[in-house]
């Protein structure tokens, strides 16, 4: 089972499966965990500001309160996770997949969403302030109480 202390070395080692693993509230930033597969993982409250998770599958990863400023996401899986209350401001989510999310009450300041798969995804009370949502398909999304400016 990988923990914060060790999954960078980890990762750097090669190794990029840490499917399942309880990492809440670990400091990952600035982490490069491009391509890793946290399938299942649990981040709560985590720290993964300016990380690097393009490519990485995220599926049913919980972000609960995380903290994604600036992160990059590109390309990622993010299908079945929960970024409830999550910051994701200015965090590059180009071409990620958010089928299905969660991403309730969630702070997506100047987020770039270009090309990104927002379907089904719950956005009830998300702030997409000075966000890019330049062709997002947001096909059955929930949108109440969303904050656009």
């Amino acid at each position: 089972m990988a923990n914060a202390s060790n999954i960078q070395q980890r990762y750097t080692a090669g190794l990029r499966g840490f499917c399942f693993s309880d990492l809440s509230g670990a400091n990952l930033s600035g982490a490069n965990l491009s391509g890793a597969n946290l399938t299942g993982v649990n981040l709560t409250g985590s720290d993964l500001s300016g990380a690097n998770l393009s490519g990485a599958n995220l599926t049913r990863v919980n972000l609960t309160g995380a903290d994604l400023t600036g992160a990059d996401l590109s390309g990622a899986n993010l299908s079945n996770a929960d970024l409830t209350g999550a910051n994701l401001t200015g965090a590059d989510l180009t071409r990620a997949d958010f089928f299905n999310a969660a991403i309730i009450a969630a702070n997506l300041t100047r987020a770039d969403f270009t090309s990104t798969d927002l379907t089904r995804a719950n956005l009830t009370g998300a702030n997409f302030t000075g966000a890019n949502l330049t062709r997002a398909n947001l096909t059955g999304a929930l949108l109440s109480g969303v904050t656009a400016v």
